[in-house]
Order: C-alpha cells, then structure tokens, then sequence
C-alpha cells in the first residue's frame, strides 16, 4: 500500500527530471575540471545524450539507478502496480540497449555512469580519466 495520497504521488512523480539533474551536474563538474569540453542533450543524436565529446566521438549518459535498473540499493522496485513498473522498466531498458546500439553503429563511443556512482565524485573521475585514456 503506498503511504501517500494519489495526489500528493503525482506531484511528486512529476518533479521527477529527465535532464539537469544533481547526477548529471556531478559528472559535467568532473568532466570540466579534467579539462574536458562539452555539448549537453544534443538533439542530433539518439537518445539525446546527457554529455557529448565531439573531439573523442564519445557520449557520457547518467542513467538513474531506479528509472534504468541498475543492480544497487536505489532500484527498488515499488510495492503497488507491479505489472506496470515491470513494463515501464523494460521499456526504459529495451530503449536504452536501442539508444546504444544506433549511437555505436554511428561510430560513438558510449560511457554509461550510474546515479549511485556519483556519489562519489573520484569515482566519476576514475571513470572518465579510463574511458579518456587521460
């Protein structure tokens, strides 16, 4: 049973953003102070990825644990309407495998990071300073 409202729940669902998000303000605040420049959320490519590195022909996407399914502690799945969070969550994954496949057969190289693995900004550093091969 779910501990607030229908009303208070929509709010709340609501608010939720797909873009400017505190994950994705952790990964551009890495990236530039490694010295790496960027375009955010470019339309012209599928998916339109959170950060695009057209000197490496790389894209950066932060996926969020819950919405993307990741294997930690913030992907809980909801209690109520299963069935529904079970299609909604295929669907985001069955997209996203779709979004990396065109952006690869495009010739992009794609870094996925974790909204849990932000939480640690050296991590995030690690992550791109392999990925860069700075």
């Amino acid at each position: 049973m779910d501990i607030v409202s229908p009303a208070r729940r929509s709010q709340m669902m609501s608010a939720i953003r797909g873009k400017d998000t505190t994950p994705e303000f952790v990964v551009r605040s890495v990236a530039h102070g490694l010295g790496l420049r960027f375009r955010l959320h470019s339309s012209k490519l599928p998916g339109r990825p959170d950060l695009v590195f057209p000197r490496w022909k790389t894209v950066v996407l932060v996926h969020g644990c819950f919405w993307h399914r990741h294997d930690c502690r913030l992907a809980a799945t909801p209690k109520t309407r299963i069935e529904f969070w079970k299609a909604k969550f295929a669907d985001n994954q069955q997209r996203d495998k779709k979004v990396r496949a065109e952006l690869e057969s495009r010739g992009w190289s794609v870094l996925e990071i974790w909204e849990c693995e932000t939480r640690d900004p050296e991590l995030v550093r690690k992550r791109l300073l392999g990925h860069f091969g700075l």
